[in-house]
């Protein structure tokens, strides 16, 4: 599948049929974009996995040191780590059986989303999942 960054019909049946979103980069800091959208994915119903080895548990919830380790498939990947990071990422996204890689804002690699469209995932990437939640589901 290609990159569906702009299909709204496509973004919008991602959100609504996703029920898991690993959020690699959670900080555990209340001021950081990564805990705050990830508040609010949990405030929509989603089941929120942090990714983040530095802590051990966010808001009194387990954080996970990597995708392998969480307990539940994962439907979205949601990045805010730093480009260089992509393409373990992906890697680890396809390993678990991601269904789609989508990155925050100035966030891309294109051989990573390459790879990830390569192995059947949707991916967006550049695009925080909020805004588009509020702009197409609510």
């Amino acid at each position: 599948m290609p990159d569906i960054k702009g299909n709204d019909t496509a973004l919008r049946q991602i959100l609504t049929q996703a029920r898991r979103i690993a959020v690699v980069g959670h900080s555990a800091k209340s001021n950081r974009p990564s805990y705050q959208v990830a508040q609010f994915l949990r405030r929509q119903g989603y089941q929120v996995y942090p990714v983040n080895p530095s802590w051990k548990e966010i808001q009194g919830r387990p954080c996970y040191a990597s995708l392998q380790k969480t307990p539940q498939p994962i439907d979205i990947v949601n990045v805010f780590r730093r480009a260089e990071y992509l393409p373990g990422i992906v890697d680890a996204a396809i390993a678990i059986g991601a269904k789609t890689l989508w990155t925050q804002l100035d966030i891309a690699d294109q051989a990573a989303a390459q790879k990830a469209i390569g192995a059947g995932l949707n991916v967006i990437m550049e695009v925080c999942i909020k805004v588009e939640y509020l702009r197409l589901v609510r």
